[in-house]
C-alpha cells in the first residue's frame, strides 16, 4: 500500500485549500491549525493514502464537529458555566467510543467535508490514533447538513452515530432511518451543547464506501493551497490563483460593505454585501455561501462553490470573520459532479437556497 507522510507545510497547504473550498464555512482555519500542531507536538504522524489503496475490508469512519460557525453570545455561554470540561478534544472521545462499540479498530478516517477546521478534525482523530487519512470525502467542498453528501445520495447508513461533548457526555444513536433523520438528531444535540458537538458516523468497510466517496479531494485541496500560498509569497493576484487552480472564474471585485449574521436552529445564517465598479454583489449564507446576486439578479448558486477571497491578505474569507472595508473578490468554482445530477440537485441545489428554477452555473458556456 502506498502512502504519503504529510509534513507541516503540506498540512498547512491542505487546510488553506480546504478553507477556500469551504466557501465561507467549514470551521475556523486557526482552530484547524491548532489541532494539527497539537498532534505534531505529541509526536504523531499524518499518513495519507489514496482511496484505491485502502483494503476492501478495512473499516473507515467519518469524524467531524457539527454546529453553528458563529460565536455564541456571552449570556448563552453562561448557561454552561456549571458543567465540567474534559481535558481533551471531544472528537477523540467519540472516536474511541465508536471503535469500542463496533469492536474493531478503524483503518482510517475520511473528512466529512473540506473546511479549514472540519478537515483538520478528521486528520487529528486519525493521527492521534495512529490511523490513516483517506484522500477522499463525501462533499468535495463544505456543506451545511449531513444530507449534503454522497453518503446520502448513495443511501449509506450513518448509524451507529457516536456523539460527544466537551462536557464528557457521550450519546450513541442507533437504528437511525437515514441521513435526513441523522441531521435532525445530531443538530438537536449540538444546539444543547454550545452549538458544537463531536460525531463519528458512516463507519463501514471500504468496499461499501469506494463507489460513493469523491476520490482525490485532499490532493485537490493541497494543490489549491499551494497555488494560494505561492500568490502570497510573490504578491500575485490571489483570486486569480484560486480561480486557475480550481477551474473557475473571478466574477466580482469590490469592498465589503455589509456583513450580517445570526445563529438560528444550530446554523449561522446571514448575508454579506460587496460594492465594486461593476455594481453590487450580495451573498446569502447558511454556514456556507449558498447563493450570489449581481445587481439584484441571481448569478451563482449551490452546488457551485461561491468563494470570497481577501485581496490584500490573499486568503479565504470565512463568514464569521468577514469585515466591513475588506477588499475582496468573489470566485466561483465548479460543483462536484455528484451534486449536478438530478438527485444531487434535489438535495443541494437552488431549491435548498430558497430559489425557484433550475440550476444554471455562471461557468457554463453561454448559448
Amino acid at each position: 500500500m502506498r502512502e504519503t507522510r504529510l509534513g507541516r507545510d503540506d498540512l498547512m497547504d491542505i487546510l488553506l485549500g480546504c478553507a477556500v473550498l469551504g466557501t465561507g464555512g467549514g470551521g475556523d482555519l486557526d482552530e484547524g491549525i491548532g489541532l494539527i500542531d497539537a498532534a505534531l507536538a505529541a509526536g504523531k504522524t499524518f499518513d495519507l493514502v489514496s482511496l484505491d489503496d485502502v483494503p476492501d475490508d478495512a473499516v473507515l469512519c467519518t469524524p467531524y464537529m457539527l454546529g453553528a460557525i458563529s460565536e455564541m453570545p456571552a449570556d448563552e455561554q453562561a448557561a454552561y458555566a456549571r458543567l465540567p470540561r474534559i481535558g481533551h478534544e471531544p472528537i477523540l472521545l467519540a472516536y474511541d467510543r465508536a471503535q469500542a462499540q463496533l469492536g474493531t479498530p478503524f483503518f482510517g478516517a475520511v473528512p466529512c467535508e473540506l473546511g479549514g477546521s472540519n478537515t483538520a478534525v478528521a486528520f487529528f482523530a486519525a493521527a492521534m490514533s495512529g490511523h490513516k487519512i483517506v484522500d477522499a470525502d463525501p462533499a468535495g467542498r463544505a456543506v451545511p447538513e449531513i444530507t449534503h453528501s454522497t453518503y446520502y445520495l448513495a443511501g449509506l447508513p450513518a448509524a451507529p452515530i457516536v456523539c460527544a461533548t466537551v462536557f464528557g457526555e457521550v450519546m450513541t444513536l442507533e437504528h437511525v432511518h437515514d441521513d435526513l433523520r441523522a441531521e435532525t438528531l445530531v443538530r438537536a444535540l449540538s444546539m444543547v451543547s454550545r452549538n458544537d458537538i463531536a460525531a463519528v458516523d458512516h463507519a463501514l468497510p471500504a468496499r461499501d464506501l469506494k463507489s460513493a466517496l469523491i476520490p482525490g479531494t485532499l490532493s485537490t485541496a493541497l494543490a489549491m493551497g499551494r497555488a494560494l500560498r505561492a500568490a502570497q509569497a510573490t504578491g500575485a493576484d490571489g483570486a486569480e490563483a484560486v480561480a486557475s487552480a480550481g477551474g473557475g472564474a473571478v466574477v466580482f471585485r469590490g469592498t465589503m460593505t455589509t456583513s450580517h449574521w445570526r445563529t438560528e436552529h444550530g446554523f449561522t445564517l446571514g448575508e454579506i454585501g460587496i460594492e465594486g465598479d461593476a455594481g453590487h454583489y450580495r451573498i446569502a449564507l447558511k454556514n456556507e455561501n449558498l447563493a450570489g446576486w449581481h445587481n439584484g439578479a441571481v448569478h451563482a448558486t449551490i452546488p457551485d462553490l461561491i468563494c470570497v477571497i481577501d485581496l490584500d491578505a490573499r486568503a479565504p474569507v470565512t463568514n464569521p470573520d468577514a469585515r466591513i472595508g475588506q477588499s475582496v473578490a468573489v470566485v466561483v468554482l465548479p460543483a462536484p459532479a455528484a451534486f449536478c445530477t438530478a438527485q444531487g440537485l434535489a438535495a443541494f441545489g437552488p431549491a435548498y437556497a430558497g430559489l425557484p428554477g433550475p440550476f444554471r452555473s455562471p461557468l457554463a458556456p453561454k448559448d
